[in-house]
């Protein structure tokens, strides 16, 4: 899988959260200053062209939708991240994020405590 530019990312973002949509709805969701029309509409042919966002005419205009999972695509980047900054080992990368962010070991409980619940939810 490709990996976005920041632009890229902040228009999928919203595609992620609005499903299926126009590029004036996505350009309504954008922090100001808004970008310029032609430049969101540009930026989603070009996501169009790497695989990740598919179209469907609706009369004289276009609604377009994700073709990636959010989900996929941040497993992927955090895998990228993980092989490029910790040498695969995500031990070493929650130990840095831990440090970095002066993270206690009562909060990394309370995280695995949720992810075990999570897991006992999906049984």
């Amino acid at each position: 899988m490709k990996q976005l530019t920041k632009a890229e990312e902040e228009i999928m973002q919203v595609l992620w959260k609005l499903e299926k949509t126009s590029v004036a709805d996505v350009i309504e969701k954008l922090p100001t200053p808004k970008p310029a029309y032609n430049t969101v509409s540009t930026i989603v042919r070009i996501l169009e062209n790497k695989g990740f966002v598919g179209h469907e005419k609706l009369g004289r205009g276009y609604l377009y939708f994700p073709l990636i999972k959010k989900a996929d695509y941040s497993n992927q980047s955090i895998n990228k991240l993980m092989e490029g900054y910790f040498q695969g080992s995500f031990k070493s990368m929650v130990s840095f994020f831990m440090k970095k962010n002066d993270m206690s070991l009562t909060e990394l409980e309370s995280i695995l405590k949720d992810i075990k619940e999570d897991e006992n939810d999906k049984k």
